[in-house]
């Protein structure tokens, strides 16, 4: 896990991620941005930890573009945060020479990393954490100090901006982007997976991670306004019981499904919806679903998600209801859309790329790492 030579020979600089995501869980915008960064940087992503005997270490895999995701593997009856700051340590050292990023997604990482050397702090601050379900007591007094420690803040949404940039003297805005060729894919004809070919059609579907910000009672009110529309909804269940999902005959709760493999699903879709609950734990979401159900084609209903209405339901992209019209609105949403629709939808997209997102960050982090005299 030594120096790795870039161009010319120079070494080129590590980046540490910390993440309170797995980087298995559900494919988002942390893979998409390291992946693009594994071009530039060392990167390394750093889970959370999992209990096991012997000696603390870390469970290593590399993926296909080239970062190297870390698990913090010890005994479930030490001290977590010891262990953590150890295993970092002993990282740090095996880079060897070359600029040390630190790139946070949880402010939690600093209670064993805030001290240990680095070049440059980023903050890729994607969602308020501090409002979802569980969260950890310190989380707030955390992320302040994060924000004190941080030499860039880049923010996942509009919304998430105007809260963060009182707060630091360098905040920059990168809202959800998608990967367009990946979904619109979904535009031609993909054979229907196994365990939805024989769920009747018209389809309305959703794809992402069933938990607190899923509206279930707009769920059920929808499903029983609508028994001749079969809505599929797919994505792991977490942080809420899942014996508190509505059931109805026309309601799929299919699980979750590989990135690879979403295509197929929404190919077969005629519409897609966003059925978010407005709590404080989606007052601040800009959902990367919005962007994906686009490009693949698909009309697309949301409840009101500020940066949802903002970005995509003022120019008329998305629909926006809620529970006294969202029956009206999803089943108007089967129809064929006004034909400057898609032209509309593909424009905006064009704007929007993981890669360009990156290219943007790692310009920004390339700046302060010249002017710090790192590089």
């Amino acid at each position: 896990m030594g120096p790795v030579p870039g161009k010319g020979g120079a070494v080129r600089p590590a980046l540490l991620c910390f993440s309170h995501l797995r980087w298995d869980f559900v494919h988002q915008r942390p893979q998409h941005l390291l992946n693009e960064a594994a071009a530039n940087y060392r990167v390394f992503f750093i889970e959370e930890p999992e209990h096991g005997p012997g000696d603390a270490h870390y469970r290593m895999r590399t993926a296909a573009t080239g970062v190297t995701v870390l698990t913090p593997v010890f005994d479930g009856a030490a001290d977590p945060v010891r262990e953590q700051r150890k295993l970092v340590q002993a990282l740090q050292r095996a880079l060897g020479a070359g600029p040390v990023v630190h790139w946070y997604y949880t402010p939690m990482a600093l209670r064993f990393a805030r001290d240990l050397p680095h070049d440059l702090c980023v903050y890729d601050c994607m969602d308020e954490l501090s409002a979802f379900r569980f969260a950890p007591a310190e989380l707030v007094a955390l992320e302040g100090e994060l924000l004190a420690q941080s030499d860039l803040v880049f923010t996942g949404g509009r919304s998430l901006f105007q809260a963060k940039r009182q707060r630091h003297p360098d905040v920059h805005c990168f809202p959800s982007s998608v990967d367009v060729a990946h979904f619109a894919r979904a535009r031609t004809s993909l054979p229907d997976p196994v365990d939805q070919a024989g769920i009747a059609s018209p389809r309305i579907g959703f794809a992402g991670v069933i938990d607190e910000r899923i509206d279930i009672g707009l769920i059920a009110t929808a499903a029983a306004a609508l028994p001749d529309i079969q809505f599929i909804l797919i994505g792991p269940v977490a942080k809420i019981d899942p014996a508190s999902l509505p059931k109805a005959a026309n309601l799929h709760w299919l699980g979750r499904k590989q990135y690879d493999e979403l295509p197929a699903y929404l190919a077969n879709w005629q519409a897609a919806w966003m059925p978010f609950a407005l709590n404080d734990a989606t007052r601040f979401i800009s959902p990367t679903k919005t962007p994906e159900f686009l490009a693949a084609g698909l009309r697309v209903t949301s409840t009101a998600v500020a940066d949802v209405v903002e970005t995509y339901g003022k120019p008329g992209l998305v629909g926006i209801a809620d529970e006294t019209t969202i029956a009206a609105t999803l089943r108007q949403s089967l129809a064929a859309p006004d034909p400057e629709w898609r032209p509309a939808v593909d424009r905006c997209l064009a704007r929007m790329s993981w890669s360009g997102t990156w290219t943007a960050m790692h310009g920004l982090i390339a700046q302060r790492l010249r002017v710090a005299g790192k590089v």
